[in-house]
């Protein structure tokens, strides 16, 4: 997964995906602990695309926060 079809996801989507990837991550590691893991480099890959959607999602926020009007005195 690229950076590319993150990003046309909406903000409750990759909140979604990360989930799906935090659980993934979990069943590779509990695989992993009973050596039933047969693709070690998985562990690094989920966790890269989980930090890609951190990533897009913090932007998406801040783009958010930043484009609202502020209510300034």
């Amino acid at each position: 997964m690229n950076a590319t079809e993150l990003r046309s996801l909406s903000e409750n989507e990759l909140e979604q995906k990360g989930r799906e990837l935090r659980d993934e991550l979990f069943n590779a590691r509990i695989r992993r602990s009973t050596e039933q893991l047969e693709n070690t480099s998985l562990l690094g890959q989920l966790k890269k695309d989980i930090a890609r959607v951190e990533t897009l999602l913090t932007e998406k926020r801040t783009a958010v926060s930043a484009s609202a009007p502020e209510s300034g005195a």
